[in-house]
Order: C-alpha cells, then structure tokens, then sequence
C-alpha cells in the first residue's frame, strides 16, 4: 500500500541534505522520510551517502513499497526541475564505480563542494573515508553492525509500545550511544577530522553524514554541519535562502507505517561508535 497523499503546506528551501536513509533495511524509517519530502522542496537536493544499503542488501533481499516510494518521490522532484547530486557512502559503495556519470538527472560524484547563497565554500562529503574503523578493520564495522542491530531490534518493540501509547518516535539506541564513552569519543574524533579535511580544502565547512549523529557547530574552526540518519534521528539539513543553515528533525512527526511491518535492525556506519 503506497502513502496516502494529502493537501500539505510545503517549505522551499535553497538546499536540502539528506545521508544515511538505508533503504533496504528494516530500519529504515521510509514513511518518516517521504512524509518529510512531502513537506518540502529544494532547488538542489544533494544525497550524502548511504542512501541505498548494499551490505545489507547482499545477505538478503528486503525492498517494501515504501523503499520504492522513496525513490519515486526523489525521481519526481528531479524531474520538476531539482538539481540531485548523490555522494555514495560506504554502504552504497557499488554505486563509486559510477562517479562522474549521470543517469536520469542524478549526478554522480565523489564530493562535492557546495557554495551557500552567501557565497560560502562547503565540502560535501560522505565521511566514511575517515572513519579508521571502515578503512583498516572492516570486520570489526561489521561486528559493529551487528551490536548496532541488535540495539535497534530493541528500538523497534519500545516504538511499537510508544505508538499505542500515542507517543511519538523516540530512538533508544541514538540515547545510549550518547553515553557510551567510546562513542562519545569516536564521535568528536571524526568532527575533527572532517573540519581538518574542510580546511585542507580551504572552505568554510564540511557538510557529512556517516555516523548518525546531527549536528551543526563551530567547534574546530570551521563550520562542522552533520546530515544525520533516517534510522535513529530523522533529521535533514536545509539551506534556506539567506543561506542559513538548519538542522530539521522530524522524528517528532508520526507517519502511519505503509506496508504493515514494523521496522527491524539496519546496519549502518555510526555502528563503530559503540562496537
């Protein structure tokens, strides 16, 4: 069963931002998302990584209607007129051997640098590529998949709870890894990183997804914005047209599940934070 539409006010921005969806996977909080791009509209949409989840996809075929709606709805807004740059993470991974081509409006590339209605330089990155843990050990990412599923599967039963409660969703497993220590750490490790790579690449910001936490701050001299997920957080990043810069977090909005099934555990990059 597809989204029911419905007459909805709709934001413009300039820039919309969004990573770490990980369709095809039973975390992926689909519904939230194509209620979000239902809402809004952008003049270029960029795609930060980790869109599509290939890992997870070769250990298992998991594809719902409501994954297919959100690409439909992405191919729509391409072909109303948005500018659609995918950046592939390492989950999508597959799709780097197609970088610098162009299939149906979406372009594909391996960053991008993004100027602001300001005139501001961004880079735009996914991040995996600073991410030790992905690039020298990726068993040890793999295990991390694993413990981050299993804190998800937990996720899943107390949403299921909080909506007949009338409550909105709320993720556990973003909370704990919080006040986990380690991921704290590994957390404000890779800012860092990617505010040097910002740097180097003598811009203003970074703008990233990979591990699942949004934010947006200052705090290594430069400006340090994150996408964050639509499996923990729901949240996107928006340009507006004063080239002010926002993070939305939508997971406050309930949208009804479309195809029946509750949402599973779904790997994803942030997993190395905790493991």
């Amino acid at each position: 069963m597809g989204t029911v539409r419905q007459d909805v006010d709709v934001t413009r921005v300039r820039t919309l931002f969004i990573s770490d969806v990980h369709l095809g996977t039973k975390g992926c909080q689909a519904d939230l998302l194509i209620d979000f791009l239902r809402h809004y509209d952008a003049d270029t949409l960029y795609l930060v990584g980790d869109i599509i989840d290939g890992w997870r996809l070769k250990s298992g075929w998991y594809w719902p209607q409501a994954h297919n709606d959100v690409v439909q709805k992405l191919l729509r807004k391409v072909r109303k007129g948005s500018r659609l740059v995918y950046i592939p993470g390492n989950h999508d991974e597959f799709l780097r051997d197609y970088v610098g081509s162009t299939f149906g409006g979406i372009e594909l590339v391996d960053h991008a640098i993004h100027e602001s209605a300001d005139g501001a330089r961004y880079l735009v990155i996914h991040g995996d590529h600073f991410d030790l843990v992905v690039r020298h050990a990726r068993w040890l990412a793999l295990l991390g998949d694993w413990a981050y599923g299993a804190a998800l599967y937990l996720n899943t039963h107390l949403n299921i709870v909080r909506r007949r409660l009338g409550l909105t969703y709320w993720s556990l497993s973003a909370w704990a890894k919080l006040r986990v220590k380690n991921a704290v750490n590994y957390i404000g490790r890779f800012e860092e990183l990617l505010s040097a790579e910002a740097k180097r690449h003598e811009v203003k910001g970074v703008i990233c997804g990979h591990i699942h936490h949004a934010a947006m701050h200052d705090g290594f001299g430069v400006r340090y914005i994150n996408t964050g997920d639509w499996v923990e957080s729901c949240t996107a990043v928006v340009e507006h047209y004063d080239g002010r810069f926002e993070i939305v977090r939508w997971a406050g909005r309930q949208a009804a599940p479309a195809t029946g099934e509750e949402p599973m555990p779904a790997p994803a990059a942030a997993a190395r934070a905790a493991a």
